[in-house]
């Protein structure tokens, strides 16, 4: 008898320490909500974007434009016709705005594929 008195006892104590240390836990957590809240309600500001623009030469072809503005930036075959015609006809053409990082990976990019297929190709990068 006297050992179910204990038990009963333990398992009494057990509960109201549970329940105590659950109060605490949900009391700090609301108290740290506020803190979290306040830290995070700062304006985010967005990075900011620059324009890539493919610019006209002499001596790169019209195919290999196309083809840059498919393999590098990804465009559609038929956007990358009317890019390459603005690039043609008006002396430079938009491929589109990223970040810098972006903007700049894709320079090089260019770049790079222009000088190994022998074409003086240019792209630069114009802040929004």
């Amino acid at each position: 008898m006297a050992a179910r008195q204990f038990q009963a006892g333990k398992m009494l104590f057990l509960d109201l320490f549970c329940s105590i240390f659950i109060y605490m836990e949900l009391e700090n957590k609301s108290e740290n909500q506020t803190d979290i809240q306040a830290s995070f309600s700062e304006e985010v500001q967005e990075p900011p974007q620059y324009r890539v623009v493919l610019l006209n030469d002499d001596f790169t072809t019209k195919d290999f434009v196309v083809a840059v503005l498919v393999t590098v930036f990804h465009k559609r075959h038929e956007d990358a016709d009317v890019i390459m015609e603005d690039v043609h006809k008006k002396g430079r053409g938009v491929v589109g705005s990223y970040t810098y990082d972006i903007a700049a990976t894709r320079c090089l990019q260019v770049h790079e594929v222009a000088r190994q297929n022998g074409f003086p190709l240019r792209c630069v990068m114009e802040l929004l």
